[in-house]
């Protein structure tokens, strides 16, 4: 089955193709470019949308936009292919590329992004000395990290990327895009006012 993982909870985008758990192409971009990067993937590697099996998204938590750009690109791709899409959260993504290591999502305000999935300030995380911990919320919180003794790997150490070959093994129950819920953690900034 030829899947087309995709994630953008994160400021760096993953999109992957794996056919039967063999990863067949991968790329790395900003969120807003995601179905640009998904047509030059599949051009890459030779093949048509039209050969796609199913979708594999990533949930969040992570940035609010971003979580919507990669659902929105899920249903749309969904809906014009006809194939089913499952949800996987991207936290869970990025632990199954770091395995022993802890997960951060940079959650701005401040805060990281850690499973659960819940929002807490880096310098409260109580954690064992030596663990490793990665994910921009790492690269980001650094300092704080470092501190507390944890082990956060260089900003180039592909361990912080979400990759889509994870998110394409962790994808179990495929069924409508459209049924796959976002993992925000808490409230967005804005308050609707009525009048």
């Amino acid at each position: 089955m030829l899947i087309l993982a995709f994630d953008t909870a994160t400021d760096v985008a993953t999109s992957a193709l794996v056919d039967d758990g063999d990863l067949i192409g991968e790329r790395f971009s900003a969120p807003k470019t995601m179905l640009e990067d998904v047509d030059e993937l599949l051009r890459e590697v030779g093949l048509q949308p039209s050969d796609v099996d199913a979708l594999a998204v990533g949930t969040g938590p992570g940035s609010f936009t971003g979580t919507r750009i990669g659902l929105a690109v899920a249903r749309g791709l969904a809906l014009a292919l006809g194939v089913p899409a499952a949800g996987v959260s991207t936290l869970d993504t990025l632990a199954a590329g770091a395995p022993g290591a802890i997960p951060l999502i940079d959650a701005k305000r401040g805060e990281v992004f850690v499973p659960g999935p819940l929002a807490t300030r880096p310098e409260s995380l109580a954690l064992e000395p030596g663990t490793t911990a990665v994910g921009d919320g790492a690269r980001r919180h650094r300092e704080v990290l470092e501190g507390l003794g944890l082990v956060v790997p260089a900003d180039d150490d592909e361990r912080h990327a979400v990759r889509g070959r994870f998110l394409a093994e962790l994808a179990r129950e495929f069924g409508p895009a459209d049924a796959i819920e976002p993992l925000y953690v808490r409230a967005p900034d804005a308050d609707k006012v009525l009048t």
